[in-house]
């Protein structure tokens, strides 16, 4: 028999998994990265679940983001293991695979911190004291990566022959 740890955990990962899931795959721009690391992260909260089963989810968020920002600088130091030299997503003549490719690429080009932001502050429409507290800065420097970030995404998708609607306004909770 399992101890309630186990269950509480168990009972978290089946229902949260799928959005942390998301969350990694938009910090990564990669299925199989994005699974290892939500796979590193969960082992992680396992670990520290009695102290963190208050707020799994926000622990399980900043985790991948500081996961995602290391495995970024370590993958910076070698050009030949960058992001975006990895096999790539097969092309599809569908308008939403072309919209989600492109978008996946334009986050790719994003700073580690910017694109943390913006997934996090308007992918997964978190607060901004919800976003600051998972990357571990204030709400000021949450605010301005994600004002850079929506900037740049709108240089880099500008060129593009699609139409992809990109507002800066997020829900002021």
């Amino acid at each position: 028999m399992r101890d309630s740890r186990g269950a509480e955990f168990d009972d978290f990962v089946r229902s949260r998994s799928g959005v942390l899931l998301r969350v990694a795959f938009l910090l990564t721009g990669d299925r199989h990265a994005a699974e290892d690391l939500l796979q590193e992260v969960l082992e992680q909260v396992y670990v520290r679940w009695r102290r963190v089963q208050s707020s799994p989810e926000a622990y399980a968020r900043r985790a991948l983001v500081n996961r995602s920002i290391n495995r970024w600088r370590w993958r910076a130091r070698r050009p030949e293991q960058s992001l975006g030299d990895h096999d790539g997503v097969a092309r599809d003549h569908a308008d939403a695979v072309a919209v989600r490719e492109l978008v996946v690429g334009a986050l790719r080009a994003l700073p580690a911190r910017q694109r943390a932001a913006v997934v996090l502050r308007y992918l997964e429409d978190l607060p901004v004291t919800d976003v600051a507290a998972a990357m571990g800065c204030s709400e000021g420097a949450v605010k301005s990566h994600a004002s850079r970030g929506l900037a740049r995404l709108r240089e880099v998708l500008a060129g593009s022959s699609l139409v992809i609607p990109i507002t800066g306004a997020g829900s002021s909770r």
